[in-house]
């Protein structure tokens, strides 16, 4: 019996910086969800990502490339099903270190890095919205920001140029949900803290056991349910928030 959903586009998911960590964990929850996932990365499809249609829905760009951006537009634009983009998560970020893993701080940090940063923390996620601005429409879809609790109050390991970028994006996000929410998109922002992936820095324990009260990092997928929700009707009311997910750390 047909339902009411079979001539509807299968739901498709647009995610930067799919390869590990946070990243990796939304496309799982995602694809187990029946998404279609396309995701973005300058790295090569990982070959230990399980979900379907994987190696051919990844596309490989350098977000620190705006002519890289915007040729990936182009690309997203050709393989999406009858123009639908249900939701975009911008989820790559970097972070540069000094030496030693030591944090950039505003002094140390040349203006070279500082525009490296931005370009893709800040400028990519607004030129993958922009450019594809008909798609979300049409699907009446979603945005996601991943800002950081870092954009908020200076980190002891995250480095001034990323900081700053992350408290821009979590701007950029209010001043998107304000235009982008009279097309039908709503556009919202999660502010991870302290999670359990593999570019944790030495000393996180200490800020476990002193700055949160919940006294454990957080998961991946704990973060990416909430990603999940901001993507869904769950959510529809929600628009132009950040969310914090970290166990209490910014009260």
């Amino acid at each position: 019996m047909a339902t009411p959903h079979d001539n509807q586009p299968r739901r498709a998911l647009l995610l930067t910086g799919a390869s590990r960590g946070i990243g990796h964990a939304t496309v799982k929850r995602f694809s187990a969800a029946g998404w279609r996932v396309i995701t973005c990365s300058r790295h090569a499809f990982p070959e230990n990502c399980p979900w379907e249609m994987g190696p051919e829905d990844h596309i490989q760009l350098d977000l620190a490339d705006p002519a890289s951006t915007l040729a990936a537009i182009d690309e997203i634009k050709e393989r999406l099903d009858n123009g639908h983009l249900h939701a975009l998560v911008n989820n790559a970020a970097i972070s540069p270190k000094a030496d030693a893993g030591k944090r950039l701080t505003s002094i140390g940090t040349t203006l070279d890095v500082w525009r490296h940063v931005f370009q893709v923390n800040f400028f990519a996620p607004i030129m993958l919205a922009r450019g594809l601005l008909d798609e979300l429409k049409a699907a009446q879809g979603a945005v996601v920001n991943v800002t950081s609790i870092a954009g908020s109050r200076v980190h002891p390991f995250a480095g001034a140029a990323y900081a700053t970028s992350k408290a821009a994006l979590a701007s950029l996000t209010r001043e998107m949900a304000s235009d982008f929410g009279p097309l039908g998109i709503r556009v919202n922002a999660i502010a991870p803290g302290e999670i359990d992936t593999a570019i944790l820095s030495p000393g996180t324990e200490d800020i476990v056991a002193h700055q949160i009260p919940l006294h454990r990092l957080g998961t991946p997928d704990e973060v990416a349910k909430i990603i999940y929700v901001l993507c869904t009707e769950t959510s529809s009311y929600v628009n132009g928030a950040e969310i914090h997910i970290n166990g209490g750390q910014h009260v």
